[in-house]
């Protein structure tokens, strides 16, 4: 795998992260409403690591093959992106001040409300189907498997400090701001839902 293919899918992956999605409404969320941001970013880079190994085992593939588990997941997806946006939204909650207050929900919950946001989320895999293989080299000395991996693994740790600064960023500027950060915790819950309905009517409408 030459260093060249590697910077350019560098390049792109920084690119799509950096277009605000689900990812940067439940990270910005969870910066505003929490007292640290780690246990959802966490949940978020474990969701794409899974979404990694399936991609690179070749399991991603039949998925998308197979049109009855790829409704599935897209209903599966929305409704949890709707149920988290709309629990943001019923409690948008404001930056706590006290350093011994606890993270929303437990560290435990959040980093799997976190999995959620990213795995079940049905364009990742057909993201990372359409995006890995294209950077790929059939003819290198790593296996294909181990190029996909690595390249996936590259685009967690991207995310890991992409959303950490986005969700620090956020509790830093509106920590002093309750009312404005209760305003942007609502929009974050407003841009998940609508997201969700989006990938229902995509595919209820879908020829």
């Amino acid at each position: 795998m030459s260093l060249s293919l590697v910077l350019a899918f560098w390049m792109m992956a920084f690119a799509l992260i950096a277009v605000p999605g689900p990812d940067w409404a439940f990270t910005l969320a969870s910066g505003i409403r929490d007292r640290v941001v780690f246990p959802a970013v966490g949940g978020l880079m474990l969701g794409y690591v899974v979404l990694t190994g399936i991609v690179a085992a070749g399991v991603g593939t039949l998925v998308t093959q197979t049109p009855t588990v790829l409704d599935v997941l897209t209903f599966v997806g929305a409704a949890y992106l709707i149920y988290v946006g709309t629990g943001v939204l019923s409690d948008p909650g404001t930056v706590q001040a006290s350093p011994d207050a606890a993270p929303a929900g437990g560290w435990r919950g959040r980093m799997l409300r976190g999995m959620g946001v990213s795995g079940l989320n049905p364009k990742g895999p057909l993201l990372f189907l359409a995006m890995l293989p294209q950077f790929t080299d059939p003819r290198g000395t790593w296996s294909t498997p181990v190029q996909l991996g690595t390249l996936g693994l590259l685009y967690v740790a991207t995310c890991g400090l992409f959303y950490t600064a986005l969700g620090l960023g956020a509790r830093a500027v509106l920590g002093a701001r309750p009312a404005a950060s209760r305003v942007l915790a609502r929009v974050s819950g407003v841009a998940m839902i609508v997201v969700g309905v989006a990938l229902l009517a995509e595919r209820l409408l879908a020829p």
